[in-house]
C-alpha cells in the first residue's frame, strides 16, 4: 500500500474499530458517507478525518505486514 493513512490521535482508531464492528465490510462505506455529509455541511476537518479513517479501514482489513517489517 503506497498511502498510509495520517492519524490526529488513537481516537481515529478506536473510531475505525467501531465502525468494523458495526457494519463489517461495509465500515470504509460508512466512513466514507460520513466524510461525504461533513464535506457537504462545509465541514473540511471533519471530512479529511472521515477520509483518513477510511483508508485506515482498509489497512486494518489487510491480511498481512504492510511497510516496513523489522
Amino acid at each position: 500500500m503506497s498511502y498510509l493513512p495520517w492519524l490526529e490521535d488513537r481516537r481515529d482508531v478506536v473510531d475505525a474499530a467501531t465502525l468494523i464492528a458495526a457494519f463489517g465490510d461495509d465500515a470504509g462505506f460508512q466512513a466514507a458517507a460520513r466524510a461525504d455529509r461533513s464535506r457537504d455541511l462545509g465541514n473540511h476537518i471533519h471530512f479529511c478525518r472521515w477520509r483518513q479513517i477510511e483508508r485506515l479501514i482498509v489497512l486494518m482489513s489487510v491480511e498481512r505486514a504492510v511497510g516496513t517489517v523489522h
